[in-house]
């Protein structure tokens, strides 16, 4: 089962911009981008702690779980 990243849709929703986002958890605008993408292979707890006190959420928000069609 492939995990979705959300939190480009997060951000939107809380009006948060990459760069403020970026400098409140302490890692650059580039590996927040690839993150937004799914194109990373993982993420410390330490990282997805940050983001969800920075966006007042929960991994749940930002992670998604998607059923395979087969």
């Amino acid at each position: 089962m492939p995990i979705r990243v959300t939190l480009d849709r997060v951000m939107a929703e809380k009006k948060v911009k990459s760069k403020d986002l970026a400098a409140g958890i302490g890692i650059t605008e580039a590996n927040l981008s690839l993150l937004k993408q799914g194109k990373v292979k993982g993420i410390r707890f330490e990282t997805l702690e940050a983001l969800c006190l920075q966006l007042g959420c929960t991994p749940g928000d930002l992670l998604q779980v998607v059923e395979d069609e087969a």
